[in-house]
């Protein structure tokens, strides 16, 4: 199912009997009736497209229609391209982790928040690890903060965490400077 577009009335399709007409060249003509402005516009071949209708006599241009449609086309998809789109990379780290896995995964970590993405490390609790989750989870949180701003990451700040059951995750990103 398309989506409903904002319609702009073209030629006929206006309704007013007086209209206040620009030419293609951008020179006000001044108010005439819907029919001379539209012989006017096939005398030129191109189209009366209403911009505005907020007024009693609304304003018309005398343009190429299919042109102004194709170049608001390609403005909307050079904006598109111009977007930065943010991901969320995840790492997983255990409550016993060694440091060297530590240390990989972390610098895995800094490597993409330096690409720009977001990073979300997600702690894995597993059995009686879940009694000292709190505590341990916490330590765990503060160090993996500490090794970051050790790291050269000065920056960095946590977004929000989130806890659903044997897992506890937190977003950090790079503040904007």
């Amino acid at each position: 199912m398309k989506k409903k577009t904002e319609q702009q009335l073209i030629n006929e399709n206006i309704k007013s009997f007086k209209v206040r007409v620009i030419t293609d060249e951008g020179e006000n003509i001044g108010v005439l009736s819907r029919d001379a402005a539209l012989n006017l516009a096939q005398q030129k071949n191109l189209d009366l497209v209403m911009l505005s209708d907020q007024d009693d006599i609304p304003l018309v241009k005398i343009m190429d229609f299919g042109k102004s449609l194709y170049i608001k086309k390609k403005k909307l998809a050079e904006g598109k391209k111009k977007q930065k789109v943010v991901k969320v990379k995840e790492i997983k780290l255990r409550p016993k982790i060694g440091h060297h896995d530590y240390m990989t995964k972390i610098n895995q970590g800094v490597k993409f928040l330096k690409a720009g993405n977001k990073l979300k490390v997600t702690l894995m609790f597993r059995g009686r690890e879940m009694e000292t989750r709190v505590a341990v989870g916490s330590a765990l949180f503060d160090k993996v903060t500490q090794t970051f701003q050790e790291l050269g990451l000065t920056n960095i700040v946590h977004e929000k965490d989130m806890s659903a059951g044997p897992f506890w995750s937190r977003v950090y990103m790079l503040k904007a400077k």
